[in-house]
């Protein structure tokens, strides 16, 4: 069995880190830190056209991704970070469920700046919360088109002035579809690239 192939089948049925025990945690952070050593790609900022796309979560240690799960009511569908090449942007949606026809979305906008081979600097500029069905969302992939055609969405879309939403990522493994990053605040995010 490969690294890659023992990493996903320890994250596997772990609801993207919320129902890994302490031991599990562990071991899944060996396997990400073994599967790094064997990066295929060890200049990921420049190799764009492997970055480009739409990534979907598959396991994080984010407090704040996986703190959506302990408001009541609340349940986290998917998650994604999506990255246009092309203009430098990246853009974060968390779909949330729980309640029938309340589905919602939390979005974040941001743009790129590549510093190393292996790091950019994330500024965040625009935040957008609301129901899917009232905000038109149906895709990542379609709702990112409407921003960049500048739609305004009604009533949480709003500008992030604040200088301190800014942080950085570390690109440290990246094939045609998987890729492992490291933030800022000591997060790992092991994602997939959607098809």
């Amino acid at each position: 069995m490969s690294k890659k192939e023992e990493l996903l089948q320890a994250i596997a049925g772990k609801n993207r880190g919320l129902l890994a025990k302490e031991l599990e945690k562990v071991a899944i952070l060996a396997a990400i830190a073994q599967l790094e050593d064997f990066n295929p790609t060890p200049r990921p900022v420049e190799s764009l056209d492997l970055l480009e796309g739409d990534w979907r979560l598959l396991y994080t240690t984010s407090k704040g991704l996986l703190g959506f799960n302990r408001i009541p009511l609340l349940e986290t569908g998917q998650i994604y970070q999506c990255i246009r090449t092309d203009g430098a942007r990246i853009y974060n949606f968390a779909e949330l469920g729980g309640l029938p026809l309340l589905e919602g979305l939390v979005g974040v906008a941001a743009t790129f700046e590549p510093v190393s081979a292996k790091r950019v600097n994330v500024k965040f500029e625009r935040s957008i919360i609301g129901l899917q069905k009232f905000l038109g969302y149906s895709s990542p992939r379609d709702f990112i088109k409407q921003i960049e055609a500048g739609k305004k969405f009604p009533p949480l879309d709003f500008n992030i002035e604040n200088r301190e939403q800014q942080g950085w990522l570390d690109f440290t493994y990246l094939d045609n579809d998987l890729r492992i990053g490291r933030g800022n605040e000591g997060s790992v995010f092991v994602l997939t690239k959607d098809r």
